[in-house]
């Protein structure tokens, strides 16, 4: 599908990626964030909080497609709820008051909404009952999407990594990084330059399915990408502890399936080739 004018609710790092791919092809685009001023000149700045319904601002008429790719600004229920349900509520809202003819509408969502806790691979039809506030937040305002009426997508990222993101690199470098030694902790990672990627794919994309897990081709243990990654910086491998000592309970395996399928082939494949980047490092 051709679209040509496109809102990205939520400017940040993703969107701003996005934007300049589109901006590239010959997209107008426009972005909403708190100060717009800080947005790049190739992206036509709207200042907003997407939570304020009463202070809402008036929206491009000509919009065929609406990226929302907002980000909590902080780890709370309260917090997710106003980024990722209210905020959307309120732009679906407006879309229909002003009556703007947007033909698709794309929510980044998350991995979070699955629970599973084995190392079971999942994918866009596995059974989804999340346990933390962040996955039921996200399963609300996929709903609240769903119930729109306009043509959309929910997609369904992991852990994103690259270009202002090394937080795991960094807790590598200083010996933070702790492997549980009775559970694989399976991971599934994902470049930000691929999350534009899938983003600008699936706007062209002719027939939409309603949800896409967007993970990279490797799912793979931390305990792997945590030794390679020592070698790579010439330290010592993660230490090995308890799961008691284990925040967090990630272990479940991410397909990409549906993706691939649709065509889209991935910058970064594998955790190697994208922080071998960021490292520097030849692909």
């Amino acid at each position: 599908m051709r679209v040509s004018n496109i809102l990205i609710a939520g400017c940040g790092d993703v969107g701003s990626r996005l934007a300049l791919r589109l901006s590239n092809s010959g997209c107008k685009v426009w972005g909403i964030r708190r100060n717009a001023s800080v947005l790049p000149g190739f992206i036509q700045g709207i200042s907003a909080n997407l939570t304020d319904d009463e202070n809402f601002p008036a929206l491009p008429t000509c919009l065929d497609a609406v990226v929302y790719c907002v980000a909590a600004s902080g780890f709370s229920e309260e917090l997710y709820r106003d980024a990722y349900l209210l905020g959307l509520q309120n732009l679906l809202d407006q879309i229909h008051i002003q009556n703007i003819p947007v033909k698709r509408i794309l929510f980044t969502s998350s991995t979070a909404v699955y629970s599973q806790r084995h190392g079971e691979w999942v994918d866009e039809n596995s059974d989804v009952d999340p346990e933390g506030f962040s996955g039921r937040v996200m399963l609300e305002a996929e709903q609240c999407l769903a119930d729109s009426g306009l043509e959309y997508a929910s997609v369904r990222f992991g852990g994103i990594y690259g270009s202002g993101r090394a937080r795991f690199i960094t807790s590598v470098k200083e010996g933070r990084l702790k492997i549980c030694d009775s559970y694989p902790q399976y991971t599934n990672r994902i470049h930000s330059d691929d999350c534009a990627g899938v983003l600008e794919h699936l706007l062209e994309l002719e027939c939409l399915e309603a949800c896409y897990v967007a993970v990279d081709c490797a799912p793979v243990s931390k305990q792997e990408v945590g030794n390679w990654m020592a070698e790579q910086l010439g330290v010592g491998y993660p230490a090995t502890v308890s799961q008691s000592d284990i925040k967090g309970g990630q272990n479940k395996r991410c397909k990409n399936t549906r993706l691939l399928a649709s065509g889209y082939q991935f910058l970064y494949p594998d955790y190697k080739a994208g922080y071998a980047a960021l490292l520097g490092q030849p692909r």
